[in-house]
């Protein structure tokens, strides 16, 4: 397990993976001088409820992973991740298992804004 650091005082745990594929996304965010909300649900053992952080390239960052060797990053995944941060609500943490799922969710407004129909 890994850690986010927010403005080098609070601290946040997560899976090294799923820490990677953030790491990957919020930097692609903030390389670009934007800003956006992170969100995630707690699981039970750490108490429940939601998180949203507000991240902007002025506010300090450290990820801290457990382990030596960095994973091989899904590219969808962290496609998935940049641009739930460019909805009202926020870039926000899913399992690699829904990737696709998502995917297919954000596919949709697109297609919708762009006036694209089927029929």
């Amino acid at each position: 397990m890994g850690f986010i650091y927010y403005n080098g005082v609070t601290e946040y745990e997560f899976e090294d993976r799923t820490l990677a594929h953030l790491k990957s996304a919020i930097g692609t965010k903030l390389r670009r001088q934007e800003c956006f909300f992170l969100n995630w649900s707690n699981p039970a053992e750490a108490g429940s409820g939601r998180v949203t952080l507000w991240i902007a390239p002025s506010i300090p960052l450290i990820f801290r992973f457990s382990g030596n060797t960095p994973p091989t990053l899904n590219p969808q995944w962290v496609q998935v991740l940049v641009e739930t941060a460019n909805t009202p609500r926020g870039m926000t943490v899913i399992k690699e298992d829904n990737v696709a799922a998502a995917l297919e969710a954000l596919s949709v407004p697109h297609e919708a804004l762009a006036g694209g129909t089927n029929g």
